[in-house]
């Protein structure tokens, strides 16, 4: 009953936060930037909400079951790559006043790089970060409540969209807010109670194998080979929080550059985090429940161990709280591209009354698009998944080295762009194609046998180096932008890009990270 309890005052304060901010939300500015008056504090905690979601916890405890601290590898890496957020690429973007990262890029670039982008990231939302969130969430909630799947998806889903769609960007800034502050509690307590029963550090390092304590593994390994746990990460997490419409659309939503940076490294502490308290749990359940511990299960299992009446409602309510607030950002961010890079677009004349309509009713879509999918979620299993997660692994690179190329070097061309856009992103799609024939479907594909069984961070660092080569081999064969129409979207070298407390910030972290980094070397 206290549970119960508990639940539901979570609920009551989520739909508070989010009709609370629904009141101001009168212009596009407002329903997709929460009119650009965010503070520090919201924008950094949101970031961090945003991205840690019910996948989070299942997977990253499994990992942490399966293989130790290594797949912390993707967190500490993002440390790195929002520090660069906050100094490159933040900056550009509220410079150039656009609403979406498809805008920016029709701006440095062409139309045509506009519209690939807007597809490509409207798929890959409803099909990767929406179907992959609300498969994890289904198995944390039928594991640690015994709901059944398909009332409680659907049910999420709707409740997430209400405040989304009456609200927009506010509403989803500030329950993050709260989400994030419910999210952490929730992750330190049990990972405390774990520690005590695990018996600590020392407990941990007795019942578990030596190698489970060290992030850098030899080059040869086929999970986590060193040189793409160090490249491979930051080429991925510098496309995640660096370009994607999701993440970047909160800082977009900053009052000014300076606030928007000092959100960015405040998340970027933030993500020290999740190795101790979402990993970390991993280990801990493999430690105390070795025989029982299966991957996917490790943290629903501690949840049912080891939280009495009451913490147990507070521990639901924070996953709930990891699922809502990824599937508010990217409702919310999915209304913005189809609102912003096709309505408007093709309307350009749509007045400010239309915009925010038309962005509400798309978030409706996608609701209703997602409730759609939830049955074809609940009949996949883990090992398809993976590859669903992948897909993103495979697209991000072309993306990453056309927007990183655009911004350093006034030299890259439209032209450039789109070879490099489409070849990468051809590239990607047969890798992530034989994945499935050989992985998933036992297919014996001859020679190609060996690309596949390459590592897919290892690989997404060739593609990346290549794509920059092709940008910039295809830049120099065409005719560059003018300064005019590069102004403000490129680099201007040898300018001051911070202020001195922004240099001490900086250095702090990677001082932090790079030390925690050496330890767990």
């Amino acid at each position: 009953m206290l549970d119960t309890g508990i639940i539901v005052v979570y609920f009551l304060l989520v739909f508070a936060i989010g009709f609370y901010h629904s009141r101001r939300e009168r212009t596009s500015s407002n329903y997709f930037l929460a009119g650009q008056s965010v503070g520090w504090f919201a924008v950094g905690t949101s970031l961090f909400a945003t991205n840690i979601s019910s996948e989070h916890f299942i997977g990253l405890a499994g990992s942490g079951a399966s293989t130790g601290l290594a797949v912390g590898c993707y967190e500490w890496s993002a440390s790195f790559c929002l520090l660069l957020l906050g100094w490159l690429f933040v900056p550009h973007y509220l410079k150039s006043g656009v609403f979406t990262m498809p805008e920016f890029l029709e701006r440095r670039f062409s139309p045509g790089c506009r519209w690939y982008l807007t597809g490509i990231s409207i798929v890959a939302y409803i099909f990767t970060k929406i179907s992959v969130s609300l498969f994890a969430g289904g198995i944390l909630i039928r594991e640690i409540v015994g709901w059944d799947y398909m009332t409680s998806a659907i049910l999420l889903v709707v409740a997430t969209g209400v405040y989304t769609v009456s609200g927009g960007l506010a509403a989803v800034i500030y329950t993050d807010v709260f989400q994030a502050i419910l999210l952490l509690v929730g992750a330190v307590v049990i990972t405390v109670l774990g520690l005590d029963k695990a018996g600590g550090f020392e407990g941990l390092r007795a019942t578990l194998p030596p190698d489970f304590f060290h992030m850098i593994k030899p080059a040869t390994d086929g999970t986590y080979p060193w040189p793409g746990t160090i490249f491979g990460t930051l080429i991925l997490g510098t496309w995640y929080w660096c370009t994607d419409q999701v993440i970047v659309q909160k800082t977009l939503a900053a009052t000014n550059v300076s606030e928007a940076r000092k959100g960015a490294f405040f998340c970027s502490a933030l993500k020290i985090l999740p190795v101790f308290i979402l990993i970390l749990p991993g280990l801990i359940a493999k430690s105390i429940y070795p025989t029982e511990v299966t991957g996917d299960n490790a943290y629903p299992l501690l949840v049912m161990r080891l939280m009495p009446p009451g913490l147990k409602g507070l521990m639901i309510a924070a996953l709930l709280a990891a699922l809502m607030s990824s599937l508010s950002s990217v409702f919310n961010s999915c209304s913005t591209l189809i609102t912003m890079d096709v309505y408007k677009k093709l309307r350009p004349q749509a007045s400010e009354k239309q915009l925010v309509n038309v962005g509400r009713w798309s978030t409706v879509a996608i609701v209703a698009v997602s409730i759609f999918w939830i049955p074809f979620i609940k009949n996949l299993n883990n090992e398809v998944y993976q590859y669903l997660q992948s897909v993103q692994a495979y697209i991000g690179a072309p993306i990453t080295a056309t927007f990183v190329t655009g911004i350093l070097w006034r030299g890259a061309t439209a032209r450039a762009a789109m070879v490099t856009l489409i070849t990468g992103g051809v590239i990607g799609s047969a890798r992530f194609i034989m994945d499935v024939l050989h992985n998933a479907m036992k297919m014996d594909l001859g020679p190609m046998n060996a690309v596949v069984e390459f590592s897919f961070l290892n690989f997404s660092v060739l593609v990346f180096f290549f794509c920059v080569l092709l940008m910039v081999g295809v830049s120099k064969m065409t005719t560059p932008a003018t300064e005019e129409q590069t102004e403000g979207l490129t680099l201007r070298w040898g300018h001051a890009l911070g202020s001195r407390m922004d240099v001490v910030l900086t250095a702090a972290l990677v001082m932090c990270v790079g030390g925690l980094w050496f330890h767990f070397r």
